[in-house]
């Protein structure tokens, strides 16, 4: 056990094998702790780190840069004679514990960090600086440098001394990453893809309309007239948005060509249909059947029932 001189990093996490820079005045000490404290509370667990060099900051501020070496457990805290926060801390060092069951979770870990770097477009430097870490506590450290984990995550990667419970809470989290980026990049794609179908599709329909000016078969004015008669015709919805998706065709293919002619026909007998009209026929079988019979009066003439329909509308189908 030895004590040191406490440092409290505010929201911060240091983990050992990280060199950080601090804007603090350590005197002649040679190694300190490194310890996280969120609202006035301190973590149980800092990292003990080396001071490294002196510098002076800008403003003539001093600093230190620090190198983590190990972790370590807080005990008890007392202030020195120079009014300094003191503590005795317990050292942990890395282990590397020999069971199938550590060695497996480092390879799924490397796996899994393999594929976030791949999705976050890596050029093979922290691929291979975290291929070259041997010890499986170390592999699960450097899950502290990454952006998306909060300090709470962080901090209790940190204060996990057991090797394998570090490096499976490490990989679960890690998990989750990749299931994020994978989510992210299939939006992504999607997005993109549909963007360049629209575009794709714009450039092609310019194109058609330059070769049908060249050909002096320009169908702007067709295609516009269609679409009037569509929405003057009083269409059903379904049938209004049949009759546009053929109009979309057309507009697509030109008016020439078999094809082209035919679905003009189409929308000449949907626009034909009189869809927002009705008549006073009354369309009833057995009104009309009775209605058919003649009539014979006494001197032998035959005479036909006055046909005049009773009012009813009919719709054109």
């Amino acid at each position: 056990m030895a004590t040191l001189l406490l440092i409290p990093l505010e929201d911060t996490v240091v983990f050992p094998t990280m060199d950080v820079t601090l804007p603090v005045d350590v005197g002649d000490e040679e190694r300190v702790l490194l310890v996280p404290r969120h609202d006035g509370e301190y973590a149980s667990v800092g990292t003990i780190a080396r001071v490294t060099e002196r510098v002076r900051l800008p403003g003539g501020a001093r600093g230190a840069m620090f190198e983590g070496v190990a972790r370590g457990i807080a005990g008890a805290a007392h202030t020195d004679a120079r009014g300094r926060l003191v503590v005795e801390v317990t050292e942990h060092p890395y282990e590397t514990p020999i069971d199938g069951r550590t060695r497996d979770l480092e390879r799924e870990y490397r796996a899994t960090i393999e594929e976030i770097l791949e999705l976050r477009g890596d050029d093979g430097r922290i691929s291979a600086w975290v291929r070259a870490i041997s010890e499986p506590g170390a592999l699960a450290d450097t899950s502290g440098y990454s952006p998306d984990l909060t300090f709470e995550q962080k901090l209790d990667i940190l204060q996990t001394i057991d090797v394998t419970e570090r490096l499976e809470k490490a990989l679960a989290l890690q998990r989750e990453r990749l299931a994020e980026l994978q989510v992210r990049r299939k939006i992504r794609d999607d997005v993109e893809d549909g963007v360049g179908k629209q575009q794709r599709e714009y450039v092609l329909r310019k194109q058609m309309e330059s070769i049908r000016r060249e050909l002096g078969e320009d169908d702007g004015s067709i295609v516009d007239e269609y679409r009037k008669k569509i929405e003057d015709a009083g269409m059903p919805d379904e049938v209004r948005e049949q009759a546009e998706r053929e109009l979309g065709r057309l507009e697509r293919m030109g008016e020439g060509g078999g094809e082209g002619n035919m679905v003009r026909t189409y929308l000449d007998w949907l626009i034909a249909v009189p869809w927002s009209k009705s008549s006073e026929d009354r369309l009833d079988p057995v009104h009309t059947r009775e209605a058919g019979r003649f009539a014979r009066h006494a001197d032998g003439r035959l005479e036909q029932p006055d046909l005049a329909p009773s009012r009813g509308t009919g719709a054109a189908t």
